[in-house]
């Protein structure tokens, strides 16, 4: 658990405040808050906040500023990352139901092109950092758990290295990856901070930081985020009730990242390709790191409208992926 300096508190709320339109705002759910450093400079801005802390030291401390307040600040036992567990029964704390969550906070669901019903922010561990970005993505493009109730928006404090990864360009093949073109296509991605990482303190007993060694990209900072799910996401042939096979297809795709498109295409058993190819205006020797976002997207709703295109091979596969990242 990364804990914030007090400079830095307010470099945050400077950073959240930032393109707020007029009126209300939307609800802050801030998981981790940890000792509430950060919390109480959002509060002092004016923000409602919800807190979801799974450490009791902590919640025991957020709930006394909780009775301090005037209804100003909500604090949660749970933890944002064990939201809508597969276990089957009734949850045990930190674990927590989204359906519960929201009820609490008082937060109903909203159309997905409305505006934003929730704001979340928070430091992601580092700690399966990469698996905590894929489950939120996933959860995105399905419109399931915290997703049910609109296009909320993270704000969430990640590594430089994986903020690298999620704003890489086409042709880097060693850093353009499946998370790349996903994220691109799920999100409008703002880089709102960037902090060295001595800004942060830690509560480990060593007193050290779990900075991840990186050799590709630089990894000198945290980066803080923003990620709002597109309101366009779901037009055309792209909907929640297909992502799992889009999202199957694009990570099988980037097994061979400097594979020809129409050598894939063909193990996908489509015949007319080169027609496919064309029609989509994308060269026929372009590999599969070299396409952008938009093109994944085209290519698999020309994919859902061809005869040839045998979905039935992805089948158990994407079973599989989703069970994996579940």
């Amino acid at each position: 658990r990364f804990i914030a300096c007090p400079q830095l508190a307010r470099t945050v709320r400077r950073c959240l405040q930032r393109g707020a339109g007029p009126g209300p705002q939307p609800l802050l759910l801030e998981f981790a808050p940890g000792p509430g450093i950060l919390t109480r400079s959002l509060l002092d801005a004016g923000f409602r906040v919800v807190a979801l802390e799974s450490n009791l030291d902590f919640f025991t401390d957020l709930q006394s500023l909780e009775n301090s307040l005037d209804g100003q600040l909500k604090v949660i036992h749970g933890d944002f990352f064990r939201l809508d567990p597969l276990a089957k029964g009734a949850l045990k704390p930190p674990a927590v139901s989204s359906d519960k969550l929201f009820e609490t906070m008082g937060v109903a669901p909203v159309p997905w092109r409305a505006d934003v019903p929730l704001k979340v922010f928070g430091i992601v561990p580092q700690q399966l950092e990469r698996n905590r970005l894929w489950r939120l993505l996933f959860a995105m493009y399905e419109c399931s758990s915290i997703y049910r109730y609109g296009r909320v928006e993270l704000n969430l404090f990640i590594s430089e290295k994986e903020y690298t990864v999620l704003t890489a360009k086409p042709g880097k093949s060693k850093i353009y990856q499946a998370l790349t073109v996903l994220a691109q296509l799920g999100y409008e991605i703002q880089l709102l901070h960037k902090e060295p990482w001595s800004s942060f303190a830690t509560n480990l007993k060593n007193g050290g930081l779990a900075i991840p060694k990186t050799v590709l990209v630089p990894n000198d900072h945290l980066c803080l985020v923003r990620l709002t799910p597109q309101e366009n996401l779901f037009t055309g042939g792209l909907k929640p009730s297909n992502v799992s096979t889009f999202i199957f297809m694009v990570k099988q795709s980037f097994a061979k990242p400097k594979s020809r498109l129409t050598d894939r295409l063909n193990s996908w058993s489509l015949d007319n390709s080169d027609t496919l190819l064309q029609a989509l205006e994308i060269p026929k020797n372009a590999a599969m790191c070299d396409l952008y976002p938009e093109d994944y997207k085209r290519l698999f709703e020309a994919l859902q409208n061809s005869d040839m295109f045998a979905e039935t091979l992805f089948h158990d596969e994407v079973l599989t992926s989703i069970r994996t990242m579940n």
